[in-house]
């Protein structure tokens, strides 16, 4: 399946509960008034041939933001499921692709060509890959198409944190200097930073 320049999906998870914000934080304008979810998503659509995103449906303007731009728009188990069962939910949806390249929705400043990097590192071969910034692993991470049933299987709010752990050694490092990589926004204040 890997290494065939293929079918490749963009997953963007676009569900969190925004709980230590204090407000919705997908929906919260950045510095030029795009929402953080919004310049997520345009990201993802400049390096990925095809994005579909994992929204709670109780978020009926994030996913009409998010549609209006060419995102599948795929249904989030409740909120209580956690990323695993978003995650699992978009791989289910995305069944014929050859692999996928996943990224968080609360990381608006990872920048195109890192993402553009994963998706190569994918196209060649790679079982897994993730661009790693002053040796901290980042976001987004890739899975070539032999990880679909362990991806389906997730559950809980720890995504593939595990799968990356058992498979180390398949990772591939895209060693990068975009700090986007490892910067998401929890807070207001993380706005702030530079």
């Amino acid at each position: 399946m890997s290494g065939d320049g293929g079918n490749f999906c963009g997953i963007l998870l676009a569900a969190g509960r925004s709980t230590r914000f204090g407000s919705d934080k997908l929906l919260h304008p950045l510095p030029d008034g795009t929402p953080i979810a919004l310049a997520s998503a345009r990201a993802m659509l400049a390096a990925m041939p095809r994005v579909i995103a994992a929204v709670n449906m109780n978020n009926p303007v994030l996913a009409r933001l998010l549609a209006a731009e060419g995102i599948a728009i795929i249904p989030a188990p409740t909120r209580d499921e956690g990323m695993g069962s978003s995650l699992s939910a978009c791989i289910a949806a995305s069944a014929d692709a050859s692999g996928w390249v996943v990224a968080l929705a609360d990381m608006p400043f990872i920048r195109p060509n890192t993402i553009s990097g994963v998706l190569a590192a994918l196209q060649s071969g790679a079982p897994l890959a993730a661009p790693f910034f002053q040796g901290q692993r980042g976001h987004p991470v890739g899975f070539d198409g032999r990880f679909r049933k362990d991806l389906l299987a997730l559950k809980g709010d720890e995504g593939a944190r595990q799968l990356l752990r058992e498979h180390q050694i398949d990772l591939g490092m895209i060693e990068c200097t975009d700090a986007g990589v490892i910067r998401d926004i929890d807070q207001p204040g993380d706005l702030q930073e530079n």
